[in-house]
């Protein structure tokens, strides 16, 4: 569905597949990609009755490749991607170590937010929450437990909230994701740089990566919600996901550390026996390697409730970015995983 020279049309839905120049543009001698399957998948999604989905971008090597929104979604609309937000937390913690902000991962979470007379966390380090193990008494999907997602929604002061949260276990020993980790990163950020998370990210992070609009929820303490409720546009989680893609560079420009990137995409700690969804996770990146016409592909990918998504392809330098208003639907994870890969069975890796 192209208007004239292969824009993108305006009338209806949107959708948008890779014209002969833009595959110039790209190196490419033939399209990278199977346009007929990429849009028979998209006939197939704006047929569905759920009417949730809100748009499917893809790129290879920073082009557009292919787009489509669905159901009121659009180019300038922002999104909630919920906690795909944590993925760009780990980010803006990489930049503050960058920066010399912070010193590095392994600083005790005390020091990191001035809080030494806490001494039952004394020995969770920023890597602990980074990886989820910090061993704090909070799991998101128990109601019962003292430091889960509602809990720190309620409370009055988030941060002191947190660091009220007792200790379960030992840092180190288990893996157990929720939200509580996250905040903790991001207000570690926020005190080493003595700025809310969201002007960080605007100056250090959006800006460099073109981003211009975005919103961020903030607490009733005025700390920023590290832990996700970061509102993007399709096409700014598509540069985020460019910028991991890219080992933390835009064009000749570094943002991030290389080390810093790498580091936040490798499978450091397994968790499939934990989600059905990932093989592993990383620094609040996770990564799942997907078996395609009989080759293992990896996917690096930030995750959001419903099915927000910013997968990241090395193999065939693609990324798929996905806006869902599934929120609390189990589906929203599965419909964003199938688009993934038949994604990944339509571009030709070369």
């Amino acid at each position: 569905m192209h208007g004239p020279a292969g824009a993108p049309t305006r009338r209806g839905f949107l959708s948008y597949i890779a014209t002969p120049a833009t595959l110039f543009a790209l190196g490419q001698k033939s399209s990278p990609i199977d346009e007929a399957s990429v849009q028979r998948m998209y006939d197939e999604l704006r047929a569905d009755e759920r009417r949730d989905l809100k748009g499917v971008r893809i790129t290879c090597a920073g082009q557009l490749l292919s787009e489509a929104y669905f159901n009121g979604g659009g180019p300038e609309a922002l999104h909630d991607i919920r906690s795909a937000g944590k993925s760009v937390t780990s980010l803006l913690v990489g930049l503050a170590i960058d920066q010399g902000l912070i010193r590095n991962a392994g600083q005790p979470l005390t020091r990191l937010l001035r809080s030494a007379n806490r001494e039952h966390l004394a020995g969770i380090t920023l890597e602990h929450l980074l990886t989820m193990r910090s061993g704090l008494s909070a799991d998101d999907e128990d109601a019962t437990s003292p430091g889960n997602e509602t809990r720190l929604d309620q409370a009055k002061s988030w941060l002191d909230f947190a660091l009220g949260v007792p200790v379960r276990e030992a840092p180190g020993t288990r893996y157990q994701y929720c939200s509580l980790n996250a905040f903790l990163a991001g207000s570690a950020v926020e005190i080493a740089s003595s700025r809310r998370l969201d002007d960080f990210a605007r100056e250090h992070l959006f800006h460099p990566l073109g981003i211009r609009r975005f919103d961020w929820r903030v607490g009733p303490d005025g700390r920023v919600a590290g832990q996700g409720n970061l509102r993007l546009t399709l096409d700014a989680m598509s540069r985020i996901g460019q910028l991991c893609l890219d080992e933390g560079r835009v064009g000749r420009r570094r943002v991030v550390s290389r080390g810093w990137i790498h580091r936040s995409l490798s499978p450091i700690v397994p968790i499939g026996h934990a989600d059905p969804y990932a093989d592993a996770y990383g620094y609040m990146w996770f990564t799942k390697t997907h078996t395609i016409g009989g080759q293992r592909v990896r996917v690096h990918f930030a995750s959001g409730n419903g099915g927000n998504k910013i997968y990241v392809v090395p193999v065939s330098r693609i990324v798929v970015a996905i806006a869902s208003a599934a929120y609390g639907r189990g589906y929203g994870q599965r419909r964003s995983q199938d688009i993934l890969t038949r994604v990944l069975a339509a571009v030709r890796v070369r």
